[in-house]
């Protein structure tokens, strides 16, 4: 019996029960109700009409009489029932046994034997599970403080966060770090240990793999940087760190993390911090904040139809999180994918957009971004007049987006100065040796929609090798291509940008 307790706990114990009874054996809540059982009764002994019934009648009986235990024969069995510990309050589970007639001589003394060990192991193994459903509703918690970091609701994001440790710094550096399979609960712990628990810790909802941190801008004032630290303490360990992003940029944060995350796993040391570039949004000028809101002006006012359905500020994050994920969105969003792809057609139809299209999404991607971007950082280039709202509407920037006016006022966009170099600094790694070879490959791919299929049928080469290449341009790059959150949106706008050129 103590060795059962030891290693196999109730199950274990209740099936050893019910052997020893040839019967049934399980234990039932103070309502009658089956909690966990083991065990038929043997098919050459009659069979009891209705187990859970019998057991149900019992516990009634016991709980009227106020008696510390039960039996009751039915012709062919007894039942009998002993609460598992004393509760003054009545709600104590109870050992209930069914056992064929006449009851085996000593099974009632086995039976107070085996209340002790019996109820440890309920009660350990309740204990367990509060802890799991604790675990559970924290991890949950946090999940959900990153996704309104992910969105730019950092006030509603702070409030949550409050009764959690520890506070979200600002400004931080996000961290993305790949465990080795089944090992993200041991990893989060070596995480926590190893940046004395100022890291803000979350295992990521789409990949099962990953644990994402948000960590404080600051190094630790002593020992070694958390990454680093991380990717030595545990074997095939992959991480990869953002620049210093202000806290309302985590979805920036995230982003670089996951592009040094796709170099890290070719780096020796298994742990990359994103060089340094600007975003987009930040170089497109008061311009592109005008073409982003006309752009997304339909999707911003959109007023759904019924209660249940979408509002804007839903669409809008359904959009930046398909952006960014493709169909992982459906874990990250918790949605189901008929609800995420009935989103996206009428995200598409408000803004006039084919979101089939590598074009479409990337200006939409863009659009989302400017539009999380402070205003004050979107400066215009030298010499650029200050535009009102009536000379926006005038040069028809501002207009009503649809797909082939959003697409030449982003053509304007892209033709800024300051757009050019950001373009020309992203292509800057294809000007080496293998820069036409790169090229091609990169040009091919984008040309197909980022599809592996056609992408190997435009170079004549096969799907095995097409997706060599791009793991090589990967690292050309450094950036991540085949997995989102994939840099395939900045790339076409740089290579766009190329073709525009003033």
């Amino acid at each position: 019996m103590q060795r059962l307790a030891r290693n196999g706990g109730t199950a274990e114990l209740l099936r050893w029960l019910s052997g020893r009874a040839d019967g049934w054996a399980g234990i039932a809540g103070s309502d009658g109700t089956v909690l966990s059982a083991s065990g038929t009764v043997a098919p050459d002994v009659p069979q009891p009409p209705d187990v859970p019934r019998l057991v149900a009648d019992g516990v009634r009986a016991l709980a009227e009489r106020g008696a510390l235990a039960y039996s009751h024969d039915t012709g062919a069995h007894t039942a009998l029932l002993f609460p598992l510990y004393a509760d003054d309050r009545g709600a104590a589970p109870l050992l209930a046994v069914v056992t064929p007639r006449p009851v085996a001589a000593g099974l009632a003394t086995l039976l107070a034997d085996v209340l002790m060990p019996l109820s440890l192991c309920w009660e350990a193994e309740a204990v367990e599970r509060k802890r799991r459903r604790v675990d559970l509703a924290e991890s949950r918690g946090r999940e959900a403080v990153l996704h309104l970091l992910m969105t730019g609701q950092l006030s509603i994001a702070r409030q949550v966060a409050g009764a959690l440790r520890p506070r979200l710094p600002d400004p931080v550096r996000v961290c993305v770090v790949e465990c080795p399979g089944g090992s993200r609960d041991e990893v989060a712990r070596v995480c926590a240990e190893a940046d004395g628990g100022r890291s803000w810790i979350v295992r990521c909802p789409v990949y099962a793999r990953h644990l994402i941190l948000v960590m404080p801008a600051e190094e630790a004032p002593e020992g070694t940087a958390t990454d680093e630290a991380v990717a030595a303490l545990v074997d095939h360990c992959v991480v990869g760190v953002s620049e210093q992003v202000p806290l309302a940029d985590t979805a920036t944060g995230y982003r670089q993390a996951f592009h040094a995350l796709a170099v890290a796993r070719e780096h020796p040391a298994r742990h990359v911090r994103f060089g340094l570039t600007p975003e987009p949004a930040l170089v497109v000028g008061r311009a592109g904040r005008q073409w982003a809101e006309a752009l997304l002006t339909p999707l911003l006012t959109h007023v759904p139809r019924r209660a249940q359905d979408p509002g804007s500020q839903e669409l809008a994050a359904t959009a930046a999180s398909w952006l960014a994920f493709s169909s992982h969105a459906t874990g990250h969003l918790k949605v189901h994918r008929n609800t995420l792809a009935a989103r996206l057609k009428l995200i598409g139809e408000l803004l006039g957009l084919d979101l089939h299209r590598l074009a479409d999404q990337s200006a939409l991607d863009l659009a989302l971004r400017i539009r999380a971007t402070p205003a004050p950082v979107c400066t215009p280039d030298p010499g650029e007049p200050a535009r009102t709202a009536d000379s926006a509407h005038a040069d028809g920037t501002a207009a009503p987006a649809h797909a082939n006016g959003a697409a030449h006022d982003l053509d304007e966009v892209l033709r800024r100065p300051a757009v050019q170099e950001w373009a020309a600094r992203q292509l800057a790694p294809m000007t080496g040796p293998a820069g036409p070879a790169a090229e091609e490959t990169l040009r091919a791919w984008l040309g197909c929609e980022g599809r592996l299929g056609p992408t190997a049928a435009e170079l004549g080469i096969s799907v095995p090798g097409a997706r060599k290449r791009l793991t090589r341009l990967e690292t050309v790059l450094q950036r991540s291509l085949l997995r989102p959150p994939s840099a395939r949106y900045d790339l076409w706008l740089a290579l766009r940008a190329q073709e525009v050129k003033p």
